[in-house]
């Protein structure tokens, strides 16, 4: 870790099945190309700017360099070779130094992190999804911090500014936090209290600053009723340990969701004009 306390190294989970990506939907009237990939279920690697053919994962390194996170290990499957392919052959990064870790099974975000400890050793180290486009204030928040955290995202935001759904904002629950600002719980959904008293309610993102710490819990938590080792379950067990204590970071900016093939085409419009520098 740098003398400054802050973070540099990310890592980001490439290796989901992309279920809901590759869910057939005739509403979606997707480019040949953004079609292909969404196929296979790979999000991070579908095309964004149709001349160029520039992927999702593309604007997201280029927003981690932005923000001083400077050495990336993408999480990945045996069968995706076409990741590693792109920045290790086709378009190899400057500012931003990447490594990959193969994730043999998907067995969920926690057995993911697992697969990067020997990337992070002992330093503090950012997790993310390779399918968000998170803002830059989220980011930076995390290089310039040493210990745990959590960066919550206001759910009416994430809404009314980005391009999450009504009907979607559930599945990232709600942040259970105490009065000092840290976190308690990420909740399946807000309680009617949250929902009473009229404050923002911020949800989880899978936008995180961990230590060594947690690769116990991750090592250590039980199967979730999803049969998958689940990274909020872990957070969980390492606060009920008293191993870790995670600062709620609370962010008011949009975080662009691809979660399946309705959102590519809002998702390539919001990202039209954003440069990118790899």
């Amino acid at each position: 870790m740098s003398g400054k306390g802050e973070t540099t190294k990310v890592v980001i989970l490439a290796r989901g099945l992309g279920t809901r990506m590759r869910k057939p939907d005739e509403s979606a009237h997707l480019p040949a190309t953004q079609s292909a990939v969404a196929d296979i279920g790979l999000k991070a690697m579908i095309p964004m700017a149709t001349q160029t053919g520039r992927p999702f994962l593309d604007y997201l390194l280029s927003s981690l360099a932005d923000a001083g996170l400077t050495d990336a290990c993408i999480v990945i499957g045996p069968e995706h070779g076409a990741v590693r392919e792109r920045y290790e052959r086709d378009e190899v990064p400057t500012r931003i130094k990447i490594t990959f870790a193969i994730q043999e099974r998907a067995l969920g975000t926690a057995n993911a992190v697992l697969s990067a400890e020997d990337f992070a050793g002992n330093e503090s180290f950012a997790v993310l999804n390779s399918d968000n486009f998170y803002p830059r204030e989220s980011l930076e928040a995390l290089h310039e911090m040493a210990q745990p955290a959590i960066i919550g995202f206001d759910r009416d935001v994430l809404v009314k500014r980005g391009n999450v759904p009504p009907e979607r904002i559930a599945r990232f629950g709600a942040l259970d936090i105490d009065s000092e600002g840290y976190l308690r719980r990420i909740l399946v959904s807000p309680t009617d209290e949250m929902l009473r008293s009229g404050k923002p309610i911020f949800s989880s993102m899978n936008c995180f600053l961990f230590t060594k710490e947690i690769f116990r819990a991750c090592r250590e938590v039980p199967l979730s009723a999803r049969r998958e080792y689940e990274l909020p379950q872990a957070v969980h067990l390492a606060i009920e340990r008293e191993e870790m204590r995670f600062r709620v970071v609370r962010v008011s900016e949009p975080v662009l969701d691809m979660s399946s093939r309705g959102d590519i085409a809002r998702v390539a419009e919001f990202l039209e004009n954003v440069e990118v520098q790899l």
